[in-house]
């Protein structure tokens, strides 16, 4: 009866030796994990500016209609030298495009049409131009709705790169700090493309004043290269995760 017990023990033991001599199957025993940073300013080339225009009627006058407005927008804006690649339709607010604005102007004549452009400028001088000439009766508002720099995708990659590089060196400065020796990189978390940060998008000039708060700007601040009002600056940060193996 004490042999029938002492087997199995005896069989046990001899799995639980083997498991305990099986080497470790993680090549990388001892990691760090370092995060790093790299950010940048930018000065926009890209100023997406949405332009909204309504129909008016002026005490004693008739009404003016869209069709007009919409021509002598385009005509301004050939005025100040923008091209046509840079001037799209953002949205129409009631006009012959839509089915029920059509329906309800037969009931009521005087109900406004309305349509929104997308600009993109270049430069601030060329939106103070075009501010300078817009007819104010016609423009509702007058909205920076997106500052970009057509060189966004290249500045994302220096940034990266420069991320991973810090991360390396501070990885080579804490193994020393404990006799270590850094290693391969073994994994790297790549940051999301996440919007840039800056307080300029959604800015709106009311037609009213528009002219006037950018002249006391260029008396406060002063012109840019180009002669108009500086834009703040984009700012860009990427920050990385990356884990080393220690030698």
């Amino acid at each position: 009866m004490k042999m029938k017990h002492l087997l199995p023990v005896l069989l046990l033991s001899s799995i639980v030796a083997k498991a305990q001599t099986v080497p470790s199957c993680n090549p990388f025993p001892k990691t760090i994990s370092v995060s790093g940073s790299a950010e940048m300013e930018i000065v926009p080339d890209q100023i997406y500016v949405q332009v909204d225009l309504q129909e008016y009627k002026k005490k004693g006058e008739n009404k003016v209609d869209i069709e007009k407005i919409k021509t002598d927008f385009l005509n301004k804006c050939k005025q100040v030298g923008l091209p046509d690649s840079v001037i799209s339709i953002a949205s129409y607010g009631g006009s012959n495009y839509n089915s029920w604005y059509w329906k309800k102007r037969k009931k009521d004549p005087d109900l406004y049409a309305s349509i929104s452009y997308q600009v993109i400028f270049k430069e601030s001088k060329k939106m103070d131009e075009l501010v300078d000439i817009l007819d104010d009766d016609a423009t509702a508002n007058f909205q920076i709705v997106k500052l970009y720099h057509s060189k966004m995708p290249e500045f994302r990659k220096q940034l990266k790169i420069q991320a991973v590089k810090a991360a390396k060196d501070k990885g080579v400065y804490l193994t020393e700090a404990v006799n270590e020796k850094l290693g391969e990189a073994i994994t790297i978390q790549e940051p999301e493309e996440d919007a840039a940060s800056n307080n300029n998008n959604g800015r709106y000039y009311n037609m009213a004043n528009a002219v006037s708060q950018m002249r006391m700007k260029e008396e406060k601040f002063g012109d840019n290269e180009s002669g108009g009002v500086s834009f703040k600056k984009i700012k860009l940060r990427y920050e990385v995760n990356v884990v080393f193996a220690l030698k």
